[in-house]
C-alpha cells in the first residue's frame, strides 16, 4: 500500500512540475539546474491513478495553452499603444481591434465598429502630434481578459479645433495624462469591446484650458 502511495504522489509530482515550468516559460523567466521528476511507468499504477494523472496533466496544458494566450494578447496591446497608436498607423488596427469592436468612452459614450473607433482616435494628434504612449507600468491579463495602464503624453503645440472653424490656440504646454484600457479578446485573438479611462479634466488643466 505504501509503495503504490508513492508510486502515485511521484506520477502526480510529474504533473505539477509541468505545471510549474509551463507557469515559468509562459512569461520567459529563465532558470537552470531544473531537473525533471522521474518518469513512473503507467502499467506500475491503478486504472483509476492513471485516469486521474492523465486528467491533472490535460489541466496543465490547458493551463499552459491559456499563459500563452494572455502574454500573445498583453504583447499585443503593447504594440497597439506603443507602435500602432503612437504612430498613428490606423491600417494597422486590426491587428488588435475586432471590425465590429464596441468602444466605451471615458465620458460615456460608446462607438461601435473599428471606423468609428479611429475617427474617435485621429483628434488628439490634430493639437498635439507628438502624441505617444511609451509604457504600461502595469499589465494583468486573466483568460479572455486584459487590464493595462499608462500615460498617454504631448505637447499642445497646433491649433486645436472646437467647431464651426473655430480653434483654441495652441499654449505650448505638455501634458503627461495616466489612463487605464480594460479588453475583452475573442477566439480570434483580437479585443471585440474595450473600455478607456482617462481624465479629460485633467488634460484641460494640464495644457492650460481649465483652472
Amino acid at each position: 500500500m505504501k509503495s503504490h502511495l508513492v508510486k502515485v504522489s511521484l506520477a502526480l509530482s510529474m504533473a505539477l512540475g509541468s505545471l510549474a515550468a509551463a507557469a515559468q516559460s509562459s512569461v520567459s523567466t529563465p532558470h537552470k539546474n531544473v531537473t525533471a521528476p522521474a518518469a513512473i511507468p503507467a502499467a506500475h499504477l491503478k486504472a483509476e491513478d492513471r485516469a486521474q494523472v492523465e486528467a491533472l496533466k490535460r489541466q496543465v496544458a490547458a493551463i499552459a495553452a491559456q499563459r500563452r494566450t494572455e502574454q500573445a494578447n498583453l504583447a499585443n496591446f503593447d504594440d497597439l499603444d506603443f507602435n500602432v497608436y503612437s504612430g498613428q498607423k490606423w491600417n494597422e488596427l486590426p491587428k488588435s481591434h475586432a471590425p465590429d469592436i464596441v468602444v466605451h468612452m471615458p465620458d460615456g459614450r460608446v462607438t461601435q465598429g473599428l471606423p468609428a473607433h479611429i475617427e474617435e482616435l485621429k483628434p488628439m494628434f490634430v493639437f498635439a502630434p507628438d502624441t505617444r504612449i511609451r509604457e504600461h507600468p502595469i499589465r494583468i491579463a486573466s483568460g479572455e481578459w486584459t487590464a493595462v495602464s499608462g500615460a498617454v503624453e504631448g505637447t499642445f503645440s497646433q491649433p486645436m479645433p472646437i467647431g464651426n472653424g473655430k480653434t483654441i490656440a495652441p499654449t505650448g504646454k505638455a501634458f503627461k495624462l495616466g489612463m487605464v484600457t480594460i479588453g475583452h479578446w475573442n477566439k480570434d485573438g483580437v479585443m471585440d469591446e474595450e473600455w478607456l479611462y482617462w481624465d479629460n479634466q485633467s488634460l484641460l488643466k494640464q495644457i492650460g484650458l481649465a483652472q
